[in-house]
């Protein structure tokens, strides 16, 4: 039994808001790094007014991860901004933003009086590669300088392992070489800390300070303490210059110069030392080994040292030093040489390129040599050898010692740890401590490495279902396209012919280098909106002042969706296709057209001249005519980004239009079409006793309806009602099967390392949020981090929660090799991959999981793709044990229970809670997700059914027993299999044709009888069958009128509901400009007409039969003979040697499917397998 909730909960309970971390002026906040950097601004109002200053702020820069949604978490907070006089814009661009920063410190020379503050200080924000095209803004302006009460912090994202960009990037050098000291917060305490130092630094020393963030700092999240006086700043003793320090006017190039390089570093140092920015943090007597360390990879070793068995006292007792920088460059030469003062050797421990390595060896450079200790980095030294540094060496490769690529992790440091302190000597118990956890990792990067799971495959990142880019990024048959920045960029792994891409602006233009040099002379190019109004009209400029060969797709989705559906045009009424139109027009682009899916809705505006209007079903023809035109040609593709549309729709601002797609899969083919022509991926498998169909998810359909265009007869759209919600029965609640026992929950004595592991946009982030106030709200330690990036786009996603007693408990921000003790997998594919797979550990890890897996984006072009949710449990359980995995398909009873599969992840959450695998309180869970604000009461309701499943899951199915008997089905023998067929053949047509169909059966059983098998009877039962039953106009009219496909339709749809089909009859129907058969729609009446053609089936063949003169449906009559004949022949052969020979022909007719050109054109590509085949018989 769990111990009665402590008062200091049950008050937080009560009083904690998600507001908590904007509203409170002081006290404790779970908070973001993000928001941390949102509440910054606020906490330096309130110390500058403490001072009796009336200072003002000022914030601005563009978007990008990881701090893509900075700009979104200001807009949130725009009311507590408001109230401190801190003013946000973001920047057209970041080099914009950065000069609208270097404006607020002009204001130190501004006429006497003008001035409405004693200073501004500013907050510049932007992604890496922004921080690079920024360097000529970011030297000029912190040579000029600051204001004493204004001063500048930039922030930049980077990201080391280029998960959300296009390249791994590190700001510290390019920091560096702008002369901005760096600051490398390792929390989301020191965000707040270190900001504040940041802009007393620029203030002090009259330059820009520059914050190193990453995502997992600045994604992470955390119980931060707040309080303007938390922070005491200590104002050194400098002399400075006459006339000071700041900025001035006029001030000549030289004499800024001067003063940066005379004064203005050497009083930030001054700072740094005073404060002890730099700082020792573990230190003993007899030190002679010594570690620094910054940001993420001062909490990756710390972790490290711990997983060693090296805590502080143990560091202390063996001699281990640890010093913590916090302002990377220029690294302060005071505290550096009290570190390095007594000691041996140091190691340095920092990602990427050395910036903290050359310095402290700069520094000892000049000490004697006994004293100078060794000094160790990204390379180890060679046995019995002083070498010099690492470019002394041809190539120093084979002894690195902490990779300069990619990231570190605590296993990675913990290696090279081990292998330096065993040189130091160690005594005989800490060295098998450290032997013991370095085979915990050896053996478990042994198990990676026959881990099998990348052979049933991954989740790649996707466009969204419905999204514009499944149309928009196609180029016709025999033409290129470049990609750009953006959701788009993700084109370049799907079947588009995309290839290349530039930086964000320089979409288009490597094609301006090529032209002259190549036979191909016309290239499409890929330019989002958001990316069009950053930079991306100067490449489009530069493409027609070349007088290149190009089409640019300018995608306008009236959002910026890569980090948010953020407003493109940075201002409430956005940049429009308008204005675009007109601007491009102006520019001299040769032919400019808009294709959209709403074509009407530009009925009666005022376009630039020339510029015309079409369907997004005529893309392909007009991107065909581009083509051909020299000079720069421009469609702009308007259509709203789906994701944001499911935004805009839950909020109320956009119309839900009133349609959904159905499939009738006894009319599906199951050839794929349809995915092929949406690449959505809402259109799931569906088996059936008549093999692989397709069915709509209607959970996650955005109702984009371009799966329409796949060229099939099968899609019903249900227009005017809308989907059946779950009756609120008391049969429908948990609480109808009682009481639960409460679990006991895991006992804290360290860090509770938990990972919630699933797909993109499906809300596990969320979870990890939920766990995270939960932890908050509990008093206990705690830290989320999300790792996202591409994963919002249907990828794998992980948020990885560390639970301790204290907030000093936890080192690092993420689960770390070996070391995870529950997973909550809310995907099996995801659960089972590599990345979740190296934090198991037999013995120590617990599974929480949802046995279904949902399809992947391998599905949209393979057709034949096979789940392998089985393969991943087994390997799971393989990996963990089978007694620690508790595993139900909690889709299957989201959907039943709950109406909608949305609720699937908080229905695990309450699995595990009630295992007793998560060490927080039911009421705090419970809070957080009230505090979360959606879907309240549906979630909690699920967190229950979720603890029910846990405790007796057979009840629960109970429950869902009405719902799931009509899919339990016997197992299917070889005669109910025929019977089946038999029947559905009589329907079809009539006895006598059954007849036909079971007696040609008959004298295939009875050959293959005779050696003993019956596969190929089997085989033959299924695909004559599907030949036999070819769907023509008849059979798709009964199909449709059929009582049975119409009550599944009523029993999913409620309301005033009409269905319309979507059909290319042979006779009416229009063609293209290939050829092809254009699908139109036909109202309710069809029905009527359905049940009248249905009642015609007699005059199938006959003379009477004017469907059956066209070319398709002789094809399909011819067919059946042709299949007939073919296992005439083998069955006149058959042996025990050729027998499976003779399956593979049996099952040619698998891969004819489909309608009109698609049927033809998969029976041409079966043709030539049959024909082989056949020439071995």
């Amino acid at each position: 039994m769990n111990a009665p909730l402590p008062d200091a909960v049950r008050k937080a309970l009560e009083t904690v808001t998600l507001d908590d971390k904007y509203s409170l002026d002081s006290g404790r906040a779970f908070m973001s790094g993000v928001q941390a950097l949102v509440k910054l601004p606020m906490l330096q109002r309130q110390r500058d007014a403490l001072q009796g200053k009336n200072t003002a702020g000022f914030i601005s820069g563009y978007r990008g991860s990881p701090l893509g949604s900075y700009d979104q978490s200001l807009w949130k907070a725009k009311d507590y901004l408001k109230a401190q006089n801190i003013v946000f814009q973001p920047g057209v661009n970041e080099e914009l933003a950065a000069t609208a920063l270097w404006g607020t410190q002009q204001l130190g020379f501004a006429p006497p009086g003008s001035n409405r503050f004693d200073g501004v200080f500013g907050i510049w924000y932007g992604k890496g590669p922004g921080v690079d095209r920024c360097s000529d803004v970011f030297k000029h302006a912190n040579m000029a300088g600051t204001t004493p009460w204004g001063g500048v912090l930039a922030v930049a994202g980077d990201d080391h392992v280029a998960k959300s960009s296009t390249a791994a990037h590190q700001s510290d050098h390019i920091f560096k070489a702008c002369g901005l000291p760096v600051f490398f917060p390792a929390s989301v305490q020191d965000v707040l800390d270190m900001g504040v130092h940041g802009i007393a630094l620029s203030r002090f020393a009259g330059i820009w300070s520059g914050m190193k963030t990453i995502q997992e700092i600045v994604e992470s999240s955390a119980t931060a303490v707040i309080d303007p006086q938390r922070v005491h700043i200590v104002l050194p003793e400098f002399e400075m210059p006459p006339g000071g320090i700041h900025i001035r006017w006029p001030d000549p190039a030289l004499e800024q110069e001067a003063r940066l390089f005379d004064y203005k570093w050497y009083a930030a140092l001054a700072y740094i030392r005073a404060n002890k920015l730099n700082h020792t943090v573990v230190q003993g007597p007899n030190d002679r080994f010594g570690i620094m360390a910054s940001g993420k990879a001062y909490n990756d070793t710390r972790q490290a040292l711990l997983d060693l068995g090296l805590d502080d006292a143990t560091c202390q007792r063996l001699g281990i030093r640890v010093h913590k920088v916090g302002v990377v460059w220029p690294l302060e030469p005071q505290s550096t040489r009290e570190f390095a003062t007594g000691l041996k050797e140091i190691l340095v421990v920092e990602e990427k390129r050395q910036m903290i390595e050359y310095q402290l060896k700069e520094e000892l450079y000049n000490w004697r040599d006994d004293v100078r200790p060794t000094v160790l980095g990204k390379f180890d030294e060679v046995d019995g050898e002083s070498t010099g540094g690492e470019w002394s060496a041809t190539n120093p490769l084979s002894r690195t010692l902490l990779r300069a690529h990619a990231d570190l992790t605590p296993a990675l440091i913990a290696k090279a740890l081990a292998k330096r302190l065993k040189k130091q000597g160690l005594d005989a118990d800490t060295t098998a401590r450290i032997d013991a956890q370095l085979a915990i990792l050896q053996a478990k990067e042994q198990s990676l490495q026959v881990l099998h799971v990348n052979t049933v495959g991954e989740r790649t990142p996707w466009f969204c279902s419905g999204c514009p880019h499944n149309t928009s990024t196609r180029v016709p048959e025999g033409s290129r396209a470049m990609a750009g920045i953006g959701c788009h960029f993700m084109s370049v792994w799907m079947d588009r012919s995309t290839v290349g891409f530039t930086q964000m602006g320089g979409e288009g233009v490597p094609w301006v280098g090529q032209q002259a040099f190549s036979h191909d002379q016309h290239m499409f190019a890929n330019v989002g909106d958001g990316t069009y109004f950053h930079s991306g009209m100067l490449a489009i400029r530069q493409s027609i002042a070349a007088g290149v060969n190009i089409t640019y797709k300018i995608l306008y989705n009236d959002a910026v969706a890569m980090t948010g559906g953020q407003q493109v045009g940075e201002r409430p009424e956005g940049h429009s296709v308008v204005q675009i139109a007109q601007s491009m027009r102006a520019e001299g682009a040769v032919r400019i057209d808009v294709v959209t899916d709403e074509p009407w809705k530009y009925d009666g505006v005022a376009l630039a001249e020339g510029v015309t209007v079409h369907h997004r079903d005529e893309l392909d023809r007009i991107q065909r005519e581009m083509r051909e035109i020299k000079g720069c040609t421009v469609i702009i593709y308007d259509q709203t980004c789906a994701t944001e549309k499911r935004r805009r729709r839950k909020r109320g601002t956009m119309v839900d239009p009133a349609v959904r797609v159905v499939i009738n899969e006894l009319v599906c083919e199951g050839c794929g079409d349809c995915g092929v022509q949406s690449n959505c991926l809402s259109v799931e498998p569906l088996e059936t006793e008549f093999g692989r169909k397709r069915t709509i998810n209607q959970s996650t359909c955005n109702k984009d309806t371009s799966c329409l265009k796949g060229f099939c007869p099968s899609f019903v759209t249900v227009e005017g009602g809308q989907l059946k919600k779950k009756a609120k029965t008391q049969a429908n609640s948990p609480a109808a099967l009682g009481p639960l026992p409460e679990p006991v929950l895991p006992h804290l004595h360290q860090a509770y390392g938990l990972v919630v592991a699933g797909v993109g946009g499906t809300g596990v982030i969320t979870i990890g949020q939920l766990l995270g106030m939960a932890g908050h709200i509990d008093g206990k330690g705690i830290i989320t981090q999300d790792a996202a990036g591409l994963a919002q786009k249907g990828g794998a996603t992980w948020s990885h929660v560390l639970i301790a007693p204290t907030q000093d408990d936890i080192r690092t921000t993420r689960v770390g090799m070996a070391a995870a003790d529950l997973i909550i997998g809310c995907d099996p594919l995801v659960t089972a991959s590599k990345e979740t797979s190296l934090r198991m550990r037999q013995g120590r890890t617990r599974v929480a999981l949802n046995s279904h897996g949902s399809p992947t984006a391998a599905f949209v072009k393979n057709g034949n793709w096979e789940n392998p949710a089985e393969a991943c449990l087994a390997e799971i359980a393989h990996t963990v044990g089978i007694d620690s995995v508790g595993s139900f398909d909690a889709d299957a009873m989201a959907i039943q229970l709950m109406g909608d599969s949305i609720y699937v992840n908080p229905m695990i959450l309450g699995y595990a809670w009630q295992k007793g695998w998560i060490p927080l309180s039911r009421e705090s869970i419970l809070r957080a997700i009230e505090l979360n604000d959606v879907q309240v009461q549906n979630n909690q309701t699920a967190f229950e059914w979720g603890r029910h499943a846990a405790h007796d899951e057979q009840a629960v199915r109970k429950v869902m027993a009405p719902v799931q008997v009509i899919e339990f089905q016997k197992r299917e023998t070889l005669d109910s299999l025929i019977e089946r067929r038999v029947a559905f053949l009589t329907d079809y047509q009539n006895a006598a044709y059954a007849q036909k169909y079971l007696a040609f059966l008959m004298q295939v059983q009875q050959t293959e009888s005779a050696l003993g098998k019956t596969s190929l009877t089997e085989n033959v039962a299924r695909y004559l069958f599907k030949l036999m039953a070819y769907k023509d106009e008849y059979e798709v009219a009964r199909l449709h009128s059929d009582t049975s496909f119409l009550s599944r339709i009523h029993g999913m749809f409620e309301g005033d509901y009409t269905l319309n089909y979507h059909l290319a009859p042979p006779l009416i129907a229009k063609t293209n400009d290939k050829g092809e058969l254009i699908k139109q729609k036909f109202g309710p009446l069809m029905l009527t007409g359905f049940k009248v053609l249905s009642k015609l089936k007699f005059l199938r063949g006959t003379p009477l039969d004017v469907f059956g003169r066209t070319a398709e449906r002789q094809s399909e009559r011819a067919l059946i003979e042709e299949y007939l004949s073919s296992l005439r022949t083998v069955l006149s052969q058959l042996t025990a040697d050729n027998h499976a020979l003779a399956v593979q022909v049996a099952r040619i007719p698998e891969q004819i499917k489909g309608y009109g050109h698609v049927k033809e054109r998969n029976l041409h590509a079966a043709r030539s397998q049959w024909q082989a085949l056949m020439a071995q018989f």
